[in-house]
């Protein structure tokens, strides 16, 4: 016999998602991701000022906005031609890089870690440990209160929740650290920004604040320390989980999803643009080969917008239709060469083929899955913390260089090609934390005629294509043993992803109806 399980919404993810599976004799069978927000930002930056999407697109999202105004800068640049100075190009790198420092422990230890904790197991702590104590005592003070939030309320411990009293209580500490981390990693954001969330300083052409050697020395201490939690407590605490409490989940290959695998490179290490931190490819079936944005595709036949065949962003546009009988979801299903393929930090490491990622799987046996995903996640910040120090030395150099030139400082922006051209086309193809980033402008009597944007989520959390073949996470879902009463596992596989609905859609739907409160 079957059952229809619906969650609405996925709590501790950015966004709105609606999520229902079926579940056979204690198997997931089917399952549908839907976005319950329409994304209309496309619309409204339409007619504008090209120079004024940066600015647009960063409302997208309070986590991960630099990544789009960045994106979206990229996009703009490639129409107008503009040559980004190499000193913009390392402080572009460090501004965007501080917030992934902030985003991948926030997403670790205040979106997912609670989904594998049984937390009112710290009331069973009898260590002597002073700052333990006085998390226990925090939390027990909260449970007497009868108001434990944020850390409920949640699914109830299973199987696979860590119920040790001392994992539990040291957990739930590194959880209110990670919390002064995330904002030490936004304010080094915020000394390049200008400001933060929401940055002013890249702008097509460059960027406009001009850091000071004030800047550079808070910049480098606030770092330090972000790292100093990163390598110490943050990638331990997630190889610990890995390769112990969750290592059946791992082993296992629990939210594999299709096997596919993309990325578009970041983090350009030189002027030119083709050595990047991040690597470009595709891997299908175990096998790399070069990324070619040619093979994007977007269909609608499941989502709320006009029927059309499945087009390049070019191409695409975005017209709502909400009669629309055959479809369950405002996000669109991007397909590389007509595959589903998964975004994000696991894709990377695999198609960069990162060494200590590598290490670390093949000795414990993890196979790609909602696990492994934590762990990929992980290990990427180790590699873009490591590069910051070296992106600091650099801008120094450059900003050396400056002192002696015609201009006695370092030049930070291309203003020959700041205005608009009459005509032209850009796109902008980056990777923020959550995966592969594009935008895609068109530029007519100076003004947007088109923009189209496929984010990270759109990829992953797309719904049936025009083949019926159905979206990452959908597929990540399919054979995902859950406990009817009591799916935790679906919400662990979800998160995994790291969703962020609010980048994939927006405006809120007033209809809904409340079917079980946990």
């Amino acid at each position: 016999m079957s059952k229809r399980i619906v969650i609405d919404p996925v709590t501790r993810i950015e966004g709105h998602l609606r999520v229902e599976v079926i579940v056979e004799n204690g198997v997931v069978v089917d399952a549908w991701t839907k976005g319950t927000m329409f994304r209309g930002l496309e619309q409204i930056i339409q007619g504008k000022d090209p120079r004024d999407a940066i600015y647009i697109t960063e409302r997208i999202c309070g986590v991960c906005m630099a990544s789009h105004g960045w994106t979206s800068a990229m996009a703009v640049e490639t129409a107008h031609g503009a040559v980004i100075p190499s000193a913009a190009r390392v402080i572009r790198n460090l501004m965007v890089g501080a917030l992934w420092l902030h985003d991948h422990p926030l997403h670790f230890y205040h979106l997912s870690a609670l989904d594998y904790l049984d937390v009112l197991a710290v009331k069973d702590y009898q260590g002597n440990d002073q700052n333990l104590l006085g998390v226990k005592a925090k939390i027990m003070k909260l449970v007497e209160g009868g108001d434990t939030a944020p850390l409920t309320p949640r699914y109830v411990p299973d199987d696979f929740s860590v119920k040790d009293p001392d994992t539990v209580i040291t957990a739930l500490s590194h959880y209110l650290q990670a919390l002064h981390v995330q904002a030490k990693a936004k304010q080094m954001s915020a000394i390049l920004g200008g400001k933060q969330p929401h940055q002013s300083s890249i702008i097509v052409g460059g960027v406009t604040v001009y850091p000071t050697d004030e800047n550079i020395n808070q910049f480098r201490q606030l770092l330090a320390e972000v790292v100093h939690f990163i390598k110490t407590v943050y990638i331990p605490d997630v190889i610990y989980f890995a390769t112990g409490p969750l290592l059946p989940l791992a082993k296992a290959g629990i939210g594999k999803g299709p096997g596919n695998y993309l990325s578009y490179g970041a983090f350009d290490l030189d002027d030119s643009g083709k050595d990047k931190l991040y690597k470009s490819g595709f891997v299908s079936n175990g096998q790399i080969e070069a990324f070619n944005d040619a093979h994007i595709t977007e269909a609608v036949t499941s989502a709320w917008y006009r029927n059309a065949n499945p087009a390049h962003p070019w191409d695409g546009a975005t017209d709502v239709n909400l009669d629309k009988s055959s479809a369950y979801t405002f996000i669109k299903a991007p397909r590389y060469k007509s595959l589903a393929t998964e975004v994000g930090p696991l894709a990377r490491m695999i198609v960069a083929g990162y060494e200590p990622y590598v290490k670390l799987t093949k000795e414990y046996g993890i196979k790609p899955g909602a696990v492994a995903r934590h762990l990929a996640r992980a290990q990427e910040t180790m590699l873009v913390a490591d590069q910051m120090f070296k992106w600091i030395k650099e801008l120094e150099e450059l900003l050396e260089e400056g002192k002696s030139s015609s201009l006695g400082r370092t030049k930070i922006h291309d203003t020959d090609s700041w205005e608009p051209p009459q005509s032209g086309k850009g796109a902008g193809l980056n990777e923020a934390p959550r995966g592969a980033l594009g935008h895609w402008v068109e530029i007519q009597d100076k003004k947007v005629k088109n923009y189209q944007m496929v984010v990270p989520t759109t990829w992953n959390a797309s719904p049936r294509d025009d083949k019926g073949v159905r979206g990452p996470l959908e597929q990540a879902l399919i054979g995902l043993p859950v406990d009817e009463n009591n799916p935790a596992n679906v919400v662990r596989v979800i998160r995994s992803f790291d969703p962020c609905l609010a980048c994939a859609v927006h405006v809120v739907s007033p209809k809904g109806e409340k079917l079980i409160q946990i």
